[in-house]
């Protein structure tokens, strides 16, 4: 079955496998490597520290069939050595994974691809992306099925294993496996995760600095008691004021205002928001002059969109817990005006309350935060800014985020930079690490703005060839067609019009300091 669009632009951005633009030089490719097909079975008989091989069988070309419900279009795969681990590095521990391996043309690379939100199942449209392009590839269900956090319930270890331990294991079982096939380690190893995977990345690049010589980080949700206090705050302003909910229908109308304020500040009026922090938009503007009515705001759905634009504070000392959203996501809020994501609630009903009757309702940020946050103490939550084991041994960091993102705060990413640039240096945190704000971009892509884009070919020749990356080139498809191109600037760097030529065409922008 060919693949939809739509099912392979989000598991290309999941993996960080989009289009580049940008020059770069060629560079002769590495040899590439086969294997005899009777050696992937033999792997049945791998002794692993922490895991047992629970199958391992050759896949012919094509013939690869995913479990019921996953994504179709694998018919293009080429022949591959399909292993599945178990991993018990406790006694509560059930963590599966899956490493693939091509028998001919392997890159000498490895790739382990991360999981969204509470997410427990193999990532197979990922592994397939990885695989085609030749690397020995890797997911995990983190330690449980489905995309509750009710396996949380008391299960520590199954914590600790969902925050950073499935990941952590599933790269040292998968390299054991790939040097047993191939008879030698991998050259370079590779992760690549958007929102939960994002948070993920983070979490290797602060515990485990020597898992991986670079990462890509996108949408990453790393705060997740912070951010879920965010989100929870929203769904209760309307607990408050239940005349404040704006009907969906009205969501064109803020976002109408937000670009009437913002979108030309770039130098050209394009439909999309460049930089929204530097831009004021009072979404008071919207607000009806009289009755309420279909292309304005009620004084109460103003005072809404007002919250969900805010940070949430901490009320005892003032300090911002996490940033709010960014005007040109409006088109996206219908999640926050139906209730907090699963991802929040699950967060307090199963790790730090241990109640799976909790209501949000109840939540209170005075009481509850130093409660959440020593019920997460890290596990779920990597904030550390100490990448100095990381950077120290070469690795490379390379984080984007949509400016439009519905669901993870964006500016939470520009804050993480910001605390690396104090925690390290600015000089080394240019050498080290990049962020990209994609304009118009939703949570892990979508929205308005070119959202298509290649940050694993940027990463490898940044590591590979010492090439630090500065233009991203990100296209906007339509219908299969590529309809607007336009560069990813490297933060704090914004995107400006030259003055002359197509708008839909990235070589008449160009990236400047503000």
């Amino acid at each position: 079955m060919m693949r939809t669009a739509a099912a392979v632009m989000f598991t290309m951005l999941l993996c960080g496998l989009i289009y580049l633009g940008g020059n770069v030089q060629a560079q002769a490719p590495a040899p590439r490597i086969s294997v005899d097909v009777a050696a992937c079975p033999r792997l049945a008989s791998l002794a692993l520290p922490s895991a047992g091989v629970t199958s391992a069988q050759v896949i012919p070309a094509g013939q690869f069939k995913p479990p019921a419900g996953a994504d179709a279009g694998f018919a293009d795969l080429p022949a591959f050595c399909r292993v599945t681990l178990t991993i018990t590095p406790s006694s509560d521990s059930d963590i599966k994974s899956e490493t693939w391996l091509p028998l001919s043309g392997w890159n000498g690379k490895f790739q382990e691809v991360g999981n969204g939100g509470w997410n427990g199942d193999i990532q197979y449209g990922a592994l397939a992306e990885g695989l085609r392009r030749g690397y020995a590839t890797a997911s995990t269900d983190t330690g449980h099925e489905g995309g509750s956090a009710s396996f949380a319930l008391g299960h520590p270890e199954k914590v600790i294993d969902f925050g950073y331990r499935a990941i952590h294991e599933t790269a040292v079982e998968s390299k054991a496996v790939i040097a047993a096939l191939y008879g030698s380690a991998q050259r370079l190893s590779y992760f690549t995760g958007c929102s939960g995977g994002g948070r993920q990345a983070f979490a290797e690049a602060q515990r485990f600095p020597e898992d991986f010589e670079g990462i890509i980080a996108g949408a990453p949700g790393y705060d997740r008691t912070a951010e879920s206090f965010q989100l929870v705050s929203a769904a209760q302003a309307l607990l408050r004021n239940p005349d404040g909910k704006i009907p969906p229908e009205k969501f064109s109308v803020l976002h109408q205002a937000a670009l009437d304020a913002c979108d030309a500040r770039d130098g050209v009026k394009d439909g999309i928001i460049s930089d929204p922090t530097r831009c004021k938009f009072d979404p008071a503007v919207t607000q009806c002059k009289g009755p309420d009515g279909p292309n304005c705001l009620t004084p109460a759905q103003v005072e809404t969109a007002k919250r969900f634009y805010a940070p949430v504070n901490d009320p005892k000392t003032g300090a911002e817990i996490f940033p709010g959203f960014e005007p040109g996501s409006e088109l996206r809020w219908a999640n926050l005006v139906s209730g907090p994501l699963v991802m929040a609630g699950d967060l307090f009903k199963y790790v730090v309350f241990q109640d799976p009757n909790w209501d949000y309702r109840t939540l209170d940020i005075r009481r509850d935060l130093a409660l959440a946050r020593k019920a997460d103490n890290g596990v779920i939550s990597p904030t550390s800014a100490n990448l100095k084991p990381f950077v120290g041994r070469g690795g490379k960091l390379l984080i984007y985020h949509g400016w439009g993102d519905q669901n993870v705060a964006p500016l939470s990413s520009v804050e993480y930079y910001e605390s690396l640039e104090k925690a390290l240096g600015k000089k080394q945190v240019e050498d080290f690490v990049r962020l990209y704000m994609v304009p118009g971009m939703g949570h892990c892509g979508g929205g308005e703005g070119p959202n298509v884009f290649d940050t694993l070919t940027a990463l490898e020749h940044w590591r590979e060839q010492g090439m630090p990356p500065q233009e991203i080139i990100a296209s906007q498809i339509t219908k299969g067609s590529v309809v607007r191109t336009r560069p990813l600037c490297p933060y704090p760097q914004i995107v400006l019009y030259k003055g002359t030529g197509s708008t839909d065409q990235a070589g008449n922008f160009v990236c400047r300091m503000p």
